[in-house]
């Protein structure tokens, strides 16, 4: 099944990487906790520690996402975890990468597992979708 949604993020905190990363490359390496309100056929809010290694010069990286879910998917109430990361050179997506993590679903949601989304509209809009299965 597929469930779709839009999410706004609702905060971005910048967090300090402890102990700094041993090795010393040409791009930073950085850390932020999010929060993100879901609305749609996917409804409630995700936690999420975001990891990226990104030139705010040039627009150019890869992040890593974790999220962890709670609220409901198309009525079903519960939570879980997907992981998500992707690649850009400035203007682009690539290399892109999402998944429900194995065993994480509670209540309603237990057993969920599958892949999904995440797509940026030219007006701004933040889509996501779970192409999911409960098992």
């Amino acid at each position: 099944m597929r469930a779709t949604a839009t999410f706004t993020v609702n905060s971005f905190a910048p967090a300090e990487l402890k102990p700094e990363p041993a090795v010393s490359t040409g791009t930073p390496v950085g850390m932020a906790t999010m929060e993100k309100i879901l609305q749609g056929e996917v409804v409630g809010r995700a936690a999420t520690l975001f990891t990226s290694a990104f030139d705010n010069a040039t627009g150019v990286g890869t992040y890593v996402a974790m999220e962890s879910f709670e609220g409901s998917v198309q009525g079903r109430e519960g939570a879980f975890n997907f992981v998500h990361s992707a690649s850009t050179s400035g203007s682009d997506r690539t290399a892109e990468f999402f998944t429900i993590v194995p065993s994480s679903g509670t209540g309603e949601l237990t057993g969920i597992s599958g892949a999904g989304g995440l797509a940026v509209d030219a007006d701004g809009t933040h889509r996501i979708w779970f192409d999911y299965e409960i098992g």
